[in-house]
């Protein structure tokens, strides 16, 4: 059984830190400069720490780390959202901050040596690093910054989203850059800045070696220069994408960077079958898998080289420890036939997670029943406390349920309970307008079939999601799915054309910004937004200010837990499965650290290549 969306985990490095002040000047008469900023607790490393405890500061630099990618790429612009981007990119771009996988929520400066903010927040001031510089040698600068957050913010609409309230940025000293922000008291506001990748203006601005002028608002495989550890070395459109470390690298001695970045090439070769992907790792032309479905975790590794060690099993929690998960099937509001919260309950009645995860997952998964799954923020039991008072706040907006019933999800498991389930799924969609006509479920008014298609990119969720399909053919519903490639399930999605689609939304510890557009009412009908299911809902967008806004650790909890509880009972996904741990194999051909950092698993940075420790 697939986690569909279990690779954004790797990439979750969004989930950390930062900082704020109006002008340079200003900024160190009413706050000072930091080395980092911690939104949940205090920082763990002092000013001029040497490096992150779980690194081997002695890791030898060399040698070759072979990786799969699923789909394909037409793209190596790290800031555009349309177009398919190649898989870590980002490995030719340095950030201002770098979060520390090793702290809950936390990042030190990585371009920026300082940060600086006053105590409301209402904005955030980055000093650069003085010997920062792009691969040209030519340093990076204040217009550098400006002319990245600006492209970041037309080009993507994600970005735009947590943008929203950075009102504006402007050089305030040689090497200063201040963030305006129009709100105060937004933790997170300083912490997004930070992360975002910089880009070298004049190289973008600069004609290329076709002698035409370069263009960041389309896509290229031109490859593109950064201030990274790593330059593109080779590219093959759709197929594979080299990276070289650089041996000039300005970074390479920074406390955040000592121990890191030890392949000397990372190369990735893109599959569009995933069994086609595991036989090129059991050949040994792969090092390294994130396995993604635990009936083959189970079944599928029983070869030569892991019966003899070349290649080593392990299931990890630490990246769960840091985040919670919600993985669902999602129907699209957008389309009339899903905006009943009636039918969308009774498609959770028609979902068999009980016998599927028995028959394909070996009994490996739970069910989800949270939107923060596996963290503090989920809800349960029945509402209290301050809790209790937040969401008497918008009483009159939410089902009644909120208050008298939890959230439960329906039990299957064997026939009759199935049987239970259906009659029960065939009640609520009578209730919601449709109706039994010999073996078809119509629209009581117009009499046409409901028609559901299930929106994939990956032929191996295709066995996941059929039982789902049997089980609502069973109730009169005509259910199919539709599997396309990558490129065009990234077009439809971000375009919002599909019945039912899947997701995972993974949520720090420190929730902000980023659930207003998962949840808000304003990302609904913005292109490209994580509202994949269409919210618009006046008090879901309450208690997700009141999420972004909480004065203090509690409020914040007691806020994230009553949103969860909204959310739950409007019944907007059909939650699917949850393992709290990753499942990863890798050959003997790689080394990785003693001690893996406690909410990550330092993978590829801080991981080495056996042959150049020889």
């Amino acid at each position: 059984m697939a986690l569909a969306s279990a690779k954004s985990l790797l990439l979750l490095g969004m989930a950390v830190s930062l900082l704020a002040s109006s002008t340079g000047a200003k900024a160190q008469e009413e706050g000072q400069w930091r080395v980092g900023i911690a939104t949940v607790g205090e920082l763990k490393h002092p000013k001029g720490f040497e490096r992150f405890d779980y690194v081997n500061p002695n890791a030898p630099k060399g040698g070759t780390l072979r990786r799969s990618a699923d789909g394909t790429f037409d793209t190596l612009n790290p800031l555009l959202a349309k177009g398919e981007a190649a898989r870590d990119i980002s490995l030719v771009f340095d950030t201002l901050l770098k979060p520390s996988e090793e702290e809950l929520s936390a990042s030190y400066g990585l371009l920026a040596e300082g940060i600086s903010y006053p105590e409301d927040i209402s904005s955030a001031t980055f000093r650069l690093r003085a010997e920062a510089k792009f691969a040209d040698g030519k340093p990076v600068t204040p217009e550098d910054v400006i002319f990245s957050f600006e492209k970041a913010k037309d080009l993507s609409p994600q970005l735009a989203t947590y943008y929203t309230h950075v009102v504006k940025a402007e050089k305030t000293g040689d090497r200063d850059i201040t963030f305006t922000f129009d709100e105060k008291n937004n933790r997170e506001l300083p912490q997004i800045v930070g992360q975002l990748i910089v880009v070298p203006k004049h190289w973008w601005q600069a004609t290329g070696p076709d002698g035409k002028p370069r263009d960041i608002s389309r896509g290229t495989l031109e490859p593109v220069m950064g201030s990274g550890p790593y330059k593109i070395a080779s590219v093959v459109p759709g197929s594979t994408v080299t990276y070289e470390l650089r041996d000039d690298y300005w970074g390479k001695d920074v406390n955040v960077n000592v121990g890191m970045n030890n392949f000397k090439t990372i190369t990735y070769t893109y599959f569009a079958d995933q069994d086609v992907a595991f036989q090129a790792f059991k050949s040994g032309t792969i090092d390294f898998r994130q396995e993604q479905s635990s009936s083959k975790w189970v079944t599928g590794y029983d070869f030569p080289a892991v019966n003899d060690g070349r290649i080593k099993k392990e299931e990890l929690p630490n990246i769960y420890r840091s985040v919670g998960i919600m993985q669902a099937f999602v129907p699209n509001e957008r389309r009339e036939k899903f905006q009943n919260p009636k039918l969308r309950r009774a498609l959770n009645y028609a979902f068999d997670f009980e016998d599927l995860n028995k028959t394909l997952a070996y009994g490996q998964f739970q069910r989800i029943n949270s939107f923060f799954m596996g963290s503090e923020l989920a809800s349960s039991g029945l509402p209290q406390g301050r809790e209790l008072e937040i969401l008497n706040e918008v009483k009159d907006q939410v089902p009644p349920e909120v208050f008298t019933t939890e959230y439960r999800n329906p039990v299957a498991g064997d026939p009759a309970k199935q049987r239970d389930n259906l009659r029960e799924a065939v009640r609520l969609m009578k209730e919601a307008g449709y109706e039994l006509r010999g073996n078809q479920m119509v629209n009581a008014k117009t009499g046409k079939q409901l028609d559901i298609e299930f929106l994939i990119d990956s032929a191996g969720m295709e066995r996941t999601i059929m039982p789902f399909v049997q089980s609502l053919k069973k109730i009169g519903i005509n259910a199919n799915i539709r599997t396309v490639d990558a490129a065009q399930y990234t077009n439809r999605l971000r375009s919002f054309d599909f019945d039912i689609t899947v997701k995972l939304w993974a949520t720090s510890p420190n929730p902000g910004n980023e659930q207003a557009d998962y949840w808000g009412s304003a990302a609904a009908d913005r292109q490209g937004s994580n509202n994949l299911a269409g919210i618009k809902n006046p008090a879901v967008d309450t208690l997700v200010k009141k999420v972004i806004f909480a004065k203090d650790r509690d409020e914040q909890v007691a806020a994230a837990r009553a949103l969860d509880r909204v959310l739950l009972a409007n019944d907007y996904v059909i939650p699917q499965f949850y393992r709290g741990e990753l499942f990863i194999a890798y050959w003997n051909t790689i080394v990785r650290p003693t001690e893996l950092p406690y909410y990550g698993i330092g993978f590829p940075e801080a991981w080495w290549s056996a042959s150049a420790a020889k």
